[in-house]
């Protein structure tokens, strides 16, 4: 089941780095929407996919969106999101960037748990590891392992006094970010606001919101932990990694992290999985988020293996199939053209697995090849359709496609496609 929300919560306030005062609005969303920031100052109220293709690498926040059509410093927003497991979901602003609080993420934990969570139909996705992955970017050094949850160790080193050498291992659920990390405050130090200010960042920046440091200590502030920094910057890896649009179960060791760092590790956490690794099982209802085909003519049931090459779906084929009354009656056999259709079907999931909105694109078959038929489907069978992917060029695929019942080959086909704007 996935999760989204009960009933609309709503934030305000300025943002930290562009000052401007911002009203955030959280929606619940359709099973299979994703998370997606909407622009409701802007024409038409673009929307924006958090996703970590529409990221944009920039220094001291996580950006989604190039601008004007963006979103600036989403870290702290996401992480409540991705803390809480939440699927689906439409998150509404009226500038440039989410408020910032009291710096951390509790106001947006807080609203999205009063809100309610509610599940509603539909697989989960995951990004699970195959193997290592190790990123390195400037003094941010990473290393992600496989796992069966999400685990952070954390390390960070600054030369002030009150930070150091810190560290922080956890193991991410609902209840330990909200006792662990949801209260940590983003820091900075009163050396770098000229410099941060001659950049256009920090117009919104206050001891109110952030943790400030100057060569004595902290400035107009008191600690919630004595290593509130390495949790804050948790809290923002936790925030960062739910751009990966699934929930990762990994062990991540992070060194120095940065936004721009990890935005890039969940990409190359991401290429493993797409070159290696297959998704679990998808059932009906994620099949027709893909598929446009409807009753009578949505003929595949369900994906069983699906990879960057190959996919794998299943069609159960019973008396009430609207074709059997007319092929042929009192002798009832799935007509081959049919089988093909299905195949292709299954071959469209293949093509549009890798697309980011596959609800904007529409699989056109541009040739058939090598079409065999080798024996009758009838009510009760399960067709199993196998096909891998040859050819890649731009827009245009070609497929190779087998359909088995009980392990025997009934019919195979080569097949050309296109991937179109709907």
């Amino acid at each position: 089941m996935r999760n989204t929300i009960g009933a609309p919560a709503t934030v305000a306030g300025v943002g930290l780095h562009l000052g401007v005062e911002c009203t955030l609005t959280f929606r619940p969303a359709p099973s299979g929407a994703g998370l997606a920031f909407r622009r409701t100052d802007l024409p038409d109220g673009p929307t924006i996919p958090a996703h970590v293709d529409a990221a944009v690498l920039t220094e001291r926040r996580t950006q989604i969106g190039r601008d004007p059509v963006s979103v600036h410093t989403v870290e702290h927003v996401l992480a409540a999101v991705g803390a809480l497991e939440i699927d689906d979901l439409l998150i509404e602003l009226d500038g440039p960037e989410p408020p910032i609080g009291d710096g951390s993420a509790r106001p947006f934990f807080d609203a999205l748990r009063g809100a309610g969570l509610v599940q509603q139909p539909g697989r989960v996705p995951y990004l699970d590891l195959a193997g290592p992955v190790r990123f390195t970017d400037g003094a941010a050094e990473y290393e992600a392992y496989p796992a069966r949850e999400l685990e952070l160790d954390v390390m960070i080193d600054f030369p002030h006094a009150m930070i150091g050498h810190q560290e922080g291992r956890y193991r991410l659920t609902p209840s330990v970010f909200e006792r662990e990390l949801a209260d940590a405050r983003t820091f900075g130090f009163v050396s770098e606001v000229e410099a941060l200010r001659a950049m256009g960042l920090i117009k919104g920046a206050s001891t109110k919101n952030a943790v400030v440091l100057d060569d004595r200590g902290l400035v107009d502030s008191t600690l919630r932990w004595p290593d509130e920094f390495v949790r804050h910057k948790a809290l923002d890896c936790v925030g960062d990694l739910t751009l990966a649009g699934a929930r990762v179960r990994a062990r991540i060791v992070a060194r120095r992290p940065s936004h721009k760092g990890t935005v890039q590790l969940v990409r190359a956490m991401r290429a493993q999985q797409t070159k290696g690794a297959t998704v679990s099982e998808l059932g009906i209802e994620e099949i027709m988020q893909v598929l446009p085909h409807r009753y009578p003519f949505l003929l595949v049931d369900r994906i069983v293996e699906r990879s960057a090459q190959r996919v794998v779906g299943i069609k159960n084929v019973t008396i009430n199939e609207p074709f059997f009354a007319g092929h042929f009656p009192g002798h009832p056999i799935m007509p081959g053209v049919l089988i093909i259709e299905a195949m292709a079907q299954t071959g469209g999931m293949l093509l549009m697995g890798a697309i980011e909105n596959p609800q904007s694109k529409v699989v056109y078959f541009t040739s058939l090849n090598n079409v065999k038929w080798r024996r009758p489907v009838k009510p009760g069978d399960q067709l199993r359709f196998e096909l891998d992917l040859l050819q890649v060029r731009g827009s245009l695929a070609k497929m190779k496609g087998v359909a088995k019942v009980d392990g025997e080959i009934v019919a195979e086909a080569e097949m050309g496609a296109m991937v179109r704007d709907r």
